[in-house]
C-alpha cells in the first residue's frame, strides 16, 4: 500500500473528493501525522469511524522504525532506524542553544565512496522514498520539545542529490504550512558535487540552502579524496555553485573535513583562498572524525588555526565546527556500519 506521507495536501483532497468527503478532513489527517505525530488512523479521533477504516484499508504510514537511539556526552542523539525492508539508515539530533537541527539519510548506503565516509563502505542498497525521509524528521522531532525542532539537514546517508525526486518532494513536504512546516531557509542540502542536481534544485524556486563537500582546492588531491570529482572537478562545481549563489540569493557552504597530511596544510589553504576569491560563501572546517576502516587523522590545533586564519585573512567567512557526537558515531554511515558487521 501507498504510504500516504507521498501524497501533498492537494493529493488527498483528491482522494477524499473521490470518496465524497470534504476537503478539510485532508487538513484534520495531516494534522494528526505532522502535528501530533499520529501514525494510526485509528487514534484520528476527530474523523468518522467509516473514513479511519477506509483510510486504514488504503494507506499506511509510519514505515520507519526506531532501532536504537544513543546519547553523546554533548547532547547530539543518534538514531539508528530501520526501514520495512529490514535495511538500516541513521539520523543525528544536533542540539544549539535553542533549537535542534535534524540530520537525516536519504540512501541505504552510498554510491560515491568518499574515503573518509563510512556511508558508502558496505555499499549502496537504494534510494529512499519521500515518506521514508519525512518518517526520520517525525522520529526525531517526536524526541524534542516542539519549539527546539526547527533546522533539517538532509547529511545523513546516501547522496541527496543522488535521489532528486525523492528529495525534493521530502522538502515540500517539511517546508509546507500543512507538513512540517520548516522553512525553506532552515533546510539544507548537502551534496559531494553532482553538478546536474545543483543546476536543478537552482531552478526549483526553492530558497533552501546548499551545502557542498569540497575537502580540497585542487583536483589530484579532491579525486582521491571524492572520485566524483573525476566526473565534476573543482573548476565546474565552483562555477555552478556561484550559478546557485546568485539564482536563489542564498550564500553556499562549503564543507571542508580537515585531514592531517592531505588537505590541511597552509598552501592548501592559500588555494582554496584562490578558487573562492570574490564569492560571498562561508566554508565550514571539520577536523575528520576517524573511521577505523581508514586511517586519516585530523590535524593539530596550530596547523587548524593556521588554516583558517589564512582563509579569513583573505575575506573568507569560516567557521571552525566544534566536533560532535564522537563518542556515538555520529559521523555519517558510522553507526550502521558498526551493526551490520555484527551481523
Amino acid at each position: 500500500m501507498q504510504d500516504i506521507k507521498e501524497l501533498s495536501i492537494e493529493g488527498l483532497i483528491a482522494v477524499l473528493k473521490e470518496w465524497g468527503y470534504p476537503a478539510f478532513r485532508a487538513s484534520q489527517i495531516f494534522g494528526w501525522i505532522y502535528k501530533k505525530g499520529e501514525n494510526s488512523f485509528s487514534r484520528m479521533s476527530n474523523l468518522p469511524q467509516v473514513l479511519r477504516e477506509k483510510l486504514a484499508g488504503s494507506f499506511v504510514s509510519g514505515t520507519v522504525k526506531l532501532r536504537e537511539k544513543f546519547i553523546s556526552d554533548d547532547g547530539t542523539e543518534k538514531f539508528l532506524f530501520e526501514l520495512n525492508d529490514k535495511d538500516l539508515i541513521e539520523g543525528v539530533a544536533i542540539p544549539a542553544e535553542s533549537r535542534v537541527t535534524a540530520c537525516i539519510s536519504t540512501q541505504a548506503g552510498c554510491k560515491f565512496s568518499c574515503r573518509f565516509c563510512a556511508s558508502g563502505l558496505l555499499g549502496f542498497r537504494r534510494d529512499l522514498s519521500a515518506a521514508e525521509m519525512i518518517d526520520e524528521a517525525l522520529i526525531i522531532k517526536s524526541h524534542c520539545r516542539p519549539k527546539q525542532f526547527s533546522h533539517v539537514v538532509f547529511m545523513g546517508s546516501g547522496e541527496p542529490l543522488d535521489n532528486y525526486e525523492n528529495l525534493i518532494k521530502a522538502i515540500r513536504t517539511i517546508n509546507a504550512p500543512w507538513g512540517l512546516g520548516i522553512g525553506a531557509r532552515r533546510i539544507t542540502v548537502s551534496t559531494c558535487g553532482i553538478i546536474p542536481g545543483i543546476e536543478k534544485l537552482a531552478q526549483e524556486g526553492l530558497q533552501v540552502e546548499l551545502s557542498v563537500s569540497l575537502h580540497a582546492p585542487d583536483d589530484k588531491t579532491r579525486s582521491a579524496l571524492m572520485p566524483v570529482n573525476r566526473k565534476y572537478p573543482i573548476r565546474d562545481l565552483i562555477a555552478c555553485c556561484r550559478h546557485y549563489a546568485a539564482r536563489t540569493n542564498r550564500q553556499v557552504t562549503f564543507e571542508y573535513v580537515m585531514i592531517k597530511g592531505v588537505n590541511s596544510d597552509l598552501q592548501k589553504a592559500l588555494q582554496l583562498s584562490t578558487i573562492l576569491k570574490g564569492f560571498d560563501c562561508k566554508v565550514n572546517l571539520i577536523p575528520v572524525n576517524p573511521v577505523s576502516e581508514w586511517g586519516g587523522e585530523p590535524p593539530g590545533k596550530l596547523e587548524t588555526l593556521l588554516f583558517r586564519d589564512a582563509l579569513i585573512k583573505a575575506g573568507i567567512r569560516v567557521t571552525l565546527r566544534k566536533p560532535r557526537g564522537r563518542d556515538v558515531g555520529a559521523a555519517c554511515g558510522q553507526l550502521r556500519l558498526r551493526y551490520e558487521k555484527k551481523a
